[in-house]
């Protein structure tokens, strides 16, 4: 009787091997954000970029291009810089929450400029 279950507890611990797993759920990414750059920030110089909005909240090199963060409570802002003509220079803006038209919403981009620009008292 021995004989005849350790054959068939094999079988079954093979075939425990064999069967498939569950496949993952697929999920979508989220859209693309929509196309266009502020008109204001196409080739801006990070010297500039600092003036207007103060130092970044954090930034990220990655070879010769930079994305600094600026964080408000309500929204942030990553400014794509790439080398341009011995400088580093704006490519791209993006927001979160993005934009109505375009990848950055003005109005975060507003609030960042007015909190750079505000004396501390």
């Amino acid at each position: 009787m021995i004989r005849r279950l350790v054959p068939v507890l094999g079988c079954a611990l093979l075939a425990a091997c064999v069967a498939k797993p569950p496949a993952a759920p697929i999920v979508a990414l989220p859209p693309a954000p929509p196309p266009g750059e502020p008109a204001s920030f196409a080739g801006m110089d990070a010297s500039a970029l600092k003036v207007a909005y103060g130092a970044p909240s954090f930034v990220r090199k990655d070879g010769t291009v930079e994305m600094w963060r600026y964080d408000t409570p309500a929204c942030k802002a990553f400014f794509f810089l790439y080398p341009q003509e011995g400088m580093m220079a704006v490519r791209h803006v993006e927001t979160v929450p993005r934009g109505q038209d375009i990848a950055a919403d003005p109005a975060c981009l507003a609030q960042i400029h007015a909190r750079a620009v505000t004396p501390v008292s």
